[in-house]
């Protein structure tokens, strides 16, 4: 068992402990964690509080831990293009047609099969140590936690949006100038593989500049301060400017 500590945004003032937990350490069951606050496992600035109670925000979370086990994932000798190395964290460049997480109609060749047989002691970690995920079709840099501790501190800093991430795209059409696009995104509503911006969803917010301009298309880079799952693709498409080569929104 770990303690982890994280600081609640005080944009979740008002929100339930258990739907505060439920966001902050998203890499555990909802039923999990109702346990853990029932037997005490959780403390919000030193105390224990119901899981119904509501947060201010600022608030000190600490939760006692049990790692979870991956499970029905087996290690696969795949090469990783690894830029940074240490004792806790692992920096990586995926490349674009690698999967992040084993999932229906990919249960192996994905980069968490390949992180388990690079460092075989990530079987022990939420997902591996997987903190962040990066789309199937994208490259980019991952980072990847080797230790509980510093699976803690890696969340609380995405949490906090201290860890800034940027990409770059090629966009249809001719855009005149960038912007930010703070719009929520949840489920589509008839489409289980596709997401959209849907009043119901979650926070998300992308800000984009023009890199150049070419007669049908723009080059622009990205900067996300959260991280939706297909956040940019979903984002981009809604303000008319799918991504190239995206089949699920260009179209």
């Amino acid at each position: 068992m770990t303690d982890l500590t994280i600081e609640v945004p005080f944009e979740m003032a008002g929100m339930r402990l258990d739907q505060a937990l439920a966001e902050l350490f998203s890499d555990y069951s909802r039923s999990k964690l109702q346990t853990w606050v029932k037997a005490g496992r959780v403390h919000v600035n030193g105390e224990q509080l119901k899981a119904k109670d509501k947060l201010e925000g600022g608030e000190c979370i600490t939760l006692n831990a049990e790692a979870e086990v991956v499970i029905d994932a087996k290690p696969e000798n795949i090469p990783l293009d690894i830029v940074f190395e240490d004792a806790h964290i692992l920096i990586l460049n995926k490349p674009a047609g690698l999967v992040v997480h084993p999932a229906v109609g990919n249960w192996s060749g994905t980069l968490l099969n390949a992180l388990l047989h690079h460092v075989p002691q990530l079987d022990t970690l939420p997902r591996a140590g997987i903190v962040h995920r990066i789309d199937k079709d994208t490259s980019g840099l991952l980072m990847v936690a080797k230790t509980l501790q510093a699976h803690s501190h890696l969340t609380e800093q995405l949490q906090a949006r201290d860890i800034h991430r940027e990409y770059q795209a090629i966009t249809h059409n001719r855009m005149i100038s960038g912007g930010t696009i703070d719009e929520p995104i949840g489920r589509h509503p008839t489409d289980r593989l596709r997401y959209a911006v849907n009043e119901n969803g979650k926070e998300a917010i992308t800000h984009y500049r023009v890199i150049s301009r070419f007669k049908r298309h723009t080059h622009i880079q990205v900067k996300l301060e959260t991280g939706r799952t297909h956040q940019i693709r979903v984002h981009m498409a809604h303000v008319r400017f799918p991504l190239v080569g995206d089949p699920l929104y260009s179209g």
